[in-house]
């Protein structure tokens, strides 16, 4: 799968950069998510570097024969309803695995925002794990690994680095990229 993987992204015509670190706890993080092409991409990205992921789901999602999808590729439920909070809940995962790799893109949504939610970066702090950027690049057709990030706490500062790094990158509909800030009431629960 590996290689046919490989060879579908060429015949695309995008092509893989960056290496995968070797990290058995991170949060990853995919920007710029613009288009519903982005998820074929990434799922041949995703095999091509046999990056293995975990993500979330609503619980409603999982129910046969979706859930057995859902959790070959690495999905797991949440329950939004439960008195713990969606990072609270991917936390107690990354303290209760040795292997642990959570994935996610921080607009949430493929429509233009005007800021990224910051549940990815509560995770990373309050879990003690790097984030490792991901992106895929329409101008260049490059997808592919970006830099590791120590949360510092400071997320107004952390989150210009990421603008910094994610600022040249265009998604496959630029005109619904979001702005990479934090909300101004960023201290509310929008994972």
């Amino acid at each position: 799968m590996k290689s046919f993987s490989r060879w579908m992204l060429k015949v695309l015509g995008w092509k893989i950069v960056g290496q995968q670190p070797e990290l058995n706890k991170c949060v990853y993080i995919f920007a710029p998510h613009t288009s519903n092409w982005d998820f074929p991409l990434m799922l041949l990205f995703r095999s091509a570097t046999q990056l293995k992921p975990n993500f979330i789901g609503k619980h409603t999602l999982f129910w046969p024969p979706l859930s057995w999808i859902m959790r070959s590729l690495g999905g797991e439920p949440v329950d939004r309803g439960k008195a713990k909070d969606v990072v609270d809940q991917i936390v107690e995962k990354f303290q209760t695995k040795d292997v642990y790799r959570f994935a996610l893109a921080p607009e949430g949504t493929r429509s233009k925002k005007s800021y990224w939610k910051t549940g990815f970066y509560r995770v990373a702090y309050k879990a003690k794990v790097p984030i490792q950027l991901i992106y895929l690049d329409k101008k260049t057709k490059e997808v592919g690994f970006g830099p590791l990030l120590e949360p510092s706490g400071d997320i107004e500062k952390d989150f210009e680095w990421l603008r910094s790094f994610y600022q040249s990158k265009q998604g496959i509909r630029p005109e619904l990229l979001s702005d990479i800030r934090i909300n101004v009431d960023h201290q509310r629960k929008d994972s």
